[in-house]
């Protein structure tokens, strides 16, 4: 009789547990998938997961954030563009695009968009992130990376070869869902953003692949840079440094030219 008795209580017992387990697993699909509805377009899933599993309260209002914003361009992609087909263009920017945003996601990027052959992306946000400079530049050197890679198969196809400019801003910018009622974005705007579209532009100028500012240097300060020069740009009234990621073996050389540049700032002085 003892056990007649406690049996309805055991049943009932196990399926309070399946219940559980039940609304847990479903509670969990549910802000999994509000996650990914909201960022699923800029984040891979895996980094839906990592934003699931953090604890954090995400959302798409506007706020203030240190991060860091990247730009990345096709040198000559007018010229690349005339010389092919639309079907053949098209698998191209399939071809480049597909292992840049690889690396930006590699790194813990967010994709803000894709505008033609240039891509836009950033660090610290929507999960926060200590090394956000640090990404961004190990992105765009595995960026880099990725163009040499693809030159072989490029030229098997008869496709010219792609070669990249990109820049690197770190500071205070607005996050959040921009744009109108027709359609908004996850986006980033401020003076630190324009100023990493800038330092794209130069790395022409400057015959590099790779442009970052001070404060990206500085926040990353774990990796070997040069500095390239003083430039005045566009909306700051003071010249701000910029500088240029590089390799442990090329650091001596980097050093020879940090003292050229240091004399002949000298005897401008002077």
């Amino acid at each position: 009789n003892a056990v007649v008795g406690v049996a309805p209580a055991l049943v009932m017992l196990s399926l309070l547990l399946i219940w559980n387990l039940l609304s847990g697993f479903l509670r969990e699909a549910r802000e999994t998938r509000a996650l990914a509805g909201m960022f699923g377009e800029y984040v891979p899933p895996e980094r839906v997961a990592q934003m699931r599993a953090s604890g954090q309260r995400f959302s798409l209002e506007g706020e203030s954030r240190e991060m860091s914003v990247l730009f990345s361009d096709v040198r000559g992609f007018t010229t690349i563009s005339e010389g092919l087909g639309p079907r053949e263009l098209t698998q191209l920017m399939n071809e480049f695009l597909t292992p840049i945003t690889a690396a930006i996601h590699r790194h813990r990027g967010t994709i803000d968009k894709y505008m033609g052959d240039a891509v836009m992306a950033f660090w610290g946000a929507p999960l926060t992130d200590a090394d956000h400079a640090l990404h961004a530049v190990q992105a765009a050197r595995d960026m880099v990376a990725e163009m040499r890679a693809l030159k072989p198969v490029f030229e098997a196809r008869g496709w010219p070869a792609i070669e990249i400019g990109v820049g690197i801003s770190s500071g205070e910018m607005n996050v959040g869902n921009m744009g109108s009622q027709f359609r908004a974005a996850y986006a980033v705007l401020g003076d630190t953003v324009n100023l990493g579209s800038r330092l794209e532009s130069l790395t022409k100028t400057y015959g590099v692949h790779i442009i970052v500012s001070e404060n990206t240097a500085r926040l990353a300060s774990g990796l070997p840079y040069r500095e390239l020069d003083r430039v005045r740009v566009k909306g700051k009234q003071e010249p701000v440094a910029i500088f240029e990621p590089i390799d442990a073996a090329q650091q001596h050389a980097a050093g020879r030219f940090a003292e050229a540049v240091a004399t002949a700032r000298k005897a401008v002085a002077l």
